[in-house]
């Protein structure tokens, strides 16, 4: 996104918005996307033209009093705006192809456009989803019912774990605008399901209008005003990176499996796996929603450094079933190369075009051309999340919903992260390898392999 025009005498300037619907301060990784590099400040004309008539107005909702009355005026300058400059009849949709979208995709229409992303994770491992408004097309061209049928779509293999939304406002104007009845509609399908493990909601680009909403329902969310008054007006601080140092000998995260076994007296299975595996057998396999729940950002630090340093970690000491689980999912995660390493990634990619009753085969002939550390650490792992998964009357965590949370841990992309159209095929691999664990690891057994 090109930078906007110098500020001149009397224009304004509209700094984001950060919205924090709970307790905690997550830190999110700069989100990629359109609106990269112009989170601060967006410019807009100083002179407002006469309110014309909204879009939104007209659509069998009440009139408005008070602030929301505030909050119609500011939409109609909002909109005079847009008219005034021109847009509205040069609007056009940024082009955007995502190149691993499969043509079957069931919101193949909606998901073209790149309006929904998957940016990430941020520091604590929570899944970072944008919508960026400015890649919607205009409104005949876009079906907004389908539009809210993709993000709860796309929204529901993350909302069992803790999670990110950064919502990019700039680019939304009166040509590509939903209905203010298709926001009341929304509204009401986000229910507490949505709600319940969102971590945070960022708004970046907000308008008057965006900010008067804001005030009226400021009481219903959390604000860390701390955050906001970071933002305003400063540059973000410079972070001096030093120079890489050689891994310690004792290291476990950061490393690869072969350094592991190598400093580890040829042991195939790491140290910390083994160890947050046993102890979540003996302890956690009845927990409700084992492995969706985040920990302690410091306490995993302070965990990870003592693994690191070749001291014994006691998880009694901590008194939380799920900063052991979070540990196996960084361990996964800061691999250098993904357990099913990269080179499966394709393959794993097509297990969606495999007709149903052939996709175990499948799956058997990728894993077993595994190399060999590979397989057994891999078997390890999904032996021990297929006994999470028959527990899970008690812990009601299914094949399915450890495989939403696993999937990434397992398997990424060389470069840059997996699109939202990879996730299917990714999430289904995986859960295949936990539903059918014996009929596709029995058949291959490697000298010295263990299991939990």
């Amino acid at each position: 996104m090109a930078d906007g025009p110098a500020l001149p005498p009397g224009g304004r300037r509209r700094p984001a918005l950060g919205l924090r619907p709970s307790s905690g301060r997550p830190q999110v990784r700069p989100a990629p996307g359109p609106a990269a590099g112009r989170e601060k400040h967006l410019w807009f004309p100083p002179a407002v033209p006469p309110p014309v008539q909204s879009r939104w107005l007209g659509t069998g909702v009440k009139a408005p009093s008070g602030a929301a009355a505030r909050a119609f005026e500011e939409l109609q300058k909002d909109e005079a705006e847009d008219a005034q400059s021109g847009q509205e009849k040069t609007f056009m949709s940024p082009p955007f192809e995502d190149t691993e979208l499969n043509i079957n995709h069931p919101y193949y229409d909606v998901a073209r456009h790149g309006i929904i992303q998957l940016a990430g994770d941020d520091n604590s491992g929570r899944k970072v989803i944008t919508f960026s408004c400015c890649r919607m097309p205009p409104s005949h061209q876009l079906n907004h019912t389908r539009l809210l049928e993709y993000l709860k779509y796309t929204l529901d293999q993350y909302v069992e774990n803790d999670y990110m939304v950064v919502y990019f406002h700039y680019g939304l104007k009166s040509l590509n605008k939903p209905s203010l009845k298709w926001l009341q509609t929304a509204y009401k399908e986000f229910d507490r399901k949505y709600k319940k493990n969102l971590k945070a909601l960022y708004v970046v680009h907000p308008t008057n209008f965006i900010k008067i909403l804001w005030n009226i329902f400021k009481p219903l969310i959390r604000h860390d005003e701390n955050l906001r008054a970071k933002q305003k007006g400063k540059l973000p601080p410079v972070v001096k990176i030093p120079p890489p140092r050689p891994p310690l000998p004792t290291q476990q995260f950061g490393v690869s499996l072969q350094y592991i076994k190598d400093k580890s007296k040829g042991e195939l299975i790491p140290p910390v796996m083994k160890e947050t595996v046993s102890y979540l057998k003996r302890k956690g396999l009845q927990v409700e929603g084992l492995f969706r729940r985040s920990a302690s950002v410091q306490t995993i630090k302070d965990v990870q450094k003592l693994y690191n340093q070749g001291k014994s970690v006691n998880f009694d000491d901590y008194h939380d079933i799920h900063i052991p689980a979070v540990i196996l999912k960084t361990f996964l995660r800061e691999l250098p190369q993904p357990l099913l390493t990269f080179e499966c990634y394709d393959p794993i990619l097509g297990i969606t075009s495999v007709e149903s009753s052939l996709r175990v085969t499948r799956c058997k002939q990728i894993i077993h051309g595994l190399p060999e550390h590979n397989y057994v650490v891999l078997k390890y792992l999904i032996c021990f999340l297929h006994m999470v998964s028959q527990e899970s009357i008690y812990n009601r965590m299914t094949a399915s919903s450890l495989a939403c949370v696993f999937g990434l841990n397992l398997i990424w992309p060389s470069k840059g992260t997996a699109s939202l159209s990879a996730l299917v095929p990714l999430n289904l691999f995986t859960e295949l390898l936990i539903d059918f664990y014996m009929n596709i690891f029995n058949s291959r057994t490697v000298p010295g392999e263990i299991l939990p």
